[in-house]
């Protein structure tokens, strides 16, 4: 099937009146819809939304291409638009984007369709193409560019040769929808391989399956594999081969980096028990830390969504959730049931994502049960709560890799039975005797570091706030900043708020205080860093530490120290105002819920405050003025 036969005139539009992505999203769907390619023009715009909100489609070169599978598609079809001026599109490059392409595909699209609709991202990866796409006068001519570049590429084979050569690379590239981003990845690292002569084949997982696929012998032969996905990639036969893991967006718009560290083999050794050479995985992280980071991401929903209901109840009065209170409001009851609930998963999910990306599917199960045992009413106390949920989870994944090498020599026969019966069996009864065995002195344990934590006054609590507090700016989202979060939320489950409290505003800090200081110190930030800053303020506010992260890019010398004092700073004065939260999220949104009523509140922004504005008068000394510079 040829894109012309996908794309029409009824569908194109070489001139737009939108000025934001929004609009342009908006017009490309009504044209779709005018055109009668659409069931339902709302349903379809939710499902462009929706893979908008995964990552933006703009993918830079002045290019966007939002697309999505919908039942609300009645005849897969392309929209095209075209804006000479540009429109901000969030683009990987930060470029406006000039060229609209809307993919529209139904749930039911054959490969027919899938492949026309891949081909026309890998064109626009051709200078030459693009810009003949802009200079076109008419319809027509749009259409006759696009037949014409089909018509070079006619007779290529879809099978790619490659040369037995000692520098092989192999590549798989893949995203969530496999329409657009799998085949423009994929042609930047051929193109780019192509210029500097170096041998490499490349396997596409698009949404009409696997094609190029990478075969025993290529893999024999290459000694280096790059895994560009946003999804989830087989690696099972990349066993003792070095693989560069990275988003897909990087072969797009990084390809020439990623061949080098190709050949400089700058990637660790993937093993299929999912272990890494050294200990890392693909990002140079601990495999540990890649476990922990896995369970934490997962159970966070749970974390947030539960906490902020059962705090939202507190609004009708601290005991309306209670039919035995004079507050009692059953709404309220209704929040603390459902948040509750919510919130009495999170160890057990915490424990079955750490195990499942130790162990794959297999671990899930068993890390479950270990995580339930640790805070179910059977133990003592209530459990060993997070402790006991991090030692369920890594538990159940390497007692499930266990059985797994156990099992390998079983008869080929029995393989179907592994994963439905031997697996879970075998590592569920493992995992949950033996935390049953364990949880208790673990219990001891917990409890006891509580204590210790809520016995601590004066200056040692200052000092604990200054550690939670710098921490959340140290990486501003990374490791260390997760270590002190995570810290936050085990003491909240146990009915600590006062570490929560140090954690959320140290991380409020670094976005708002390089908001105050871009708008203070405008001489010592560029135009377009003046314009993050006033994003930051909104940022800082709702507690995303990430907000600051484009300016600790820039400037780490300066930003990241600044950031850490005020942050530390603003973690000391919570501790010793003896602030307390109930929330685990939600910034300046559940102020509201800080214990002490409104002078606990208003001291609560004055820490915040306090911090921030310490950071900002660091970076109006340090920074050095940008016309100087």
């Amino acid at each position: 099937m040829k894109i012309t036969d996908l794309l029409k005139k009824d569908t194109m539009l070489l001139s737009t009146d939108a000025s934001d992505k929004k609009g342009i999203l908006d017009e490309l769907t009504a044209k779709l819809e005018t055109a009668g390619r659409l069931n339902d023009r709302d349903k379809f715009r939710e499902a462009i939304q929706a893979r908008e909100d995964q990552s933006t489609t703009g993918v830079g070169d002045g290019i966007a291409i939002p697309h999505a599978k919908s039942e609300a598609v009645k005849e897969p079809a392309i929209a095209f638009a075209r804006s000479r001026e540009g429109i901000e599109y969030e683009s990987l490059d930060s470029q406006p984007a000039h060229l609209f392409f809307m993919i529209a595909a139904t749930d039911s699209a054959d490969n027919t369709h899938l492949e026309a609709l891949s081909r026309l991202s890998s064109f626009l990866m051709d200078t030459d193409f693009r810009e003949n796409l802009l200079k076109a006068e008419s319809e027509e001519e749009v259409m006759e560019i696009i037949n014409t570049k089909e018509r070079e590429e006619d007779g290529e084979e879809e099978e790619e040769t490659t040369e037995a050569s000692e520098d092989l690379i192999l590549a798989v590239t893949a995203c969530p929808t496999g329409i657009a981003h799998t085949y423009m990845a994929a042609d930047k690292l051929k193109d780019t391989a192509g210029q500097r002569g170096i041998p490499i084949k490349v396997q596409t997982n698009g949404s009409s399956g696997v094609k190029n696929r990478l075969t025993p012998d290529d893999i024999e032969r290459a000694d280096v594999i790059i895994v560009a996905a946003d999804t989830k990639v087989d690696m099972s036969g990349f066993d003792g081969k070095h693989v560069i893991e990275v988003p897909v967006s990087k072969a797009i718009h990084e390809p020439d980096k990623l061949l080098d560290r190709a050949l400089q083999k700058d990637a660790p050794v993937h093993h299929s028990d999912g272990k890494k050479e050294d200990g890392e995985d693909s990002k140079g992280r601990s495999g540990i830390y890649k476990h922990l980071m896995n369970g934490v991401s997962n159970m966070l929903p749970f974390v947030v969504g539960g906490g902020i209901l059962i705090a939202f109840s507190f609004f009708f009065g601290i005991n309306a959730a209670d039919p035995e209170s004079d507050q009692y409001n059953r709404f309220a009851e209704m929040l603390d049931t459902v948040g509750g609930n919510a919130f009495f998963f999170l160890v057990p999910i915490l424990a079955g994502f750490i195990a499942s990306s130790i162990a794959d599917r297999p671990g899930f199960a068993p890390g479950v049960v270990g995580g339930y045992i640790a805070v179910s009413s059977g133990a003592t106390d209530g459990g060993s709560g997070f402790l006991g949920g991090l030692i369920a989870g890594f538990l159940a994944g390497y007692l499930t890799l266990a059985v797994k090498k156990g099992l390998e020599g079983l008869p080929a026969w029995l393989d179907g039975l592994k994963t439905v019966l031997f697996y879970p069996v075998l590592a569920i009864f493992g995992t949950g005797m033996i935390m049953l065995l364990i949880n208790p002195p673990l219990t001891g344990v917990y409890t006891g570091l509580l204590s210790w934590l809520e016995g601590l006054s004066g200056a040692n609590v200052a000092i604990l706030g200054i550690i939670v507090g710098g921490m959340m700016a140290v990486d501003m989202g990374g490791p260390v900043n997760k270590a002190a979060y995570t810290f936050g939320l085990a003491t909240l489950d146990a009915g600590n708020y006062s570490i929560i409290a140090a954690a959320m505003a140290g991380g409020m800090v670094p976005p708002l205080s390089l908001a105050l200081a871009s708008t203070f110190f405008k001489n010592k930030f560029t135009k377009e860093e003046r314009e993050a800053g006033k994003t930051a303020y909104a940022l800082g506010a709702c507690f995303i530490t990430e907000g600051a992260i484009p300016f600790a890019a820039a400037d780490p010398a300066r930003v990241i120290p600044s950031a850490v004092v005020g942050s530390a700073a603003t973690g000391a004065l919570t501790m010793l105002f003896g602030i307390g939260l109930t929330a685990p999220h939600g910034g300046i949104f559940v102020i509201g819920l800080v214990e002490g009523g409104f002078t606990g509140a208003a001291l609560y922004i004055l820490a915040i405050a306090a911090g921030s504005i310490i950071s900002a008068i660091m970076l109006g000394f340090l920074k050095k003025d940008v016309r100087k510079a």
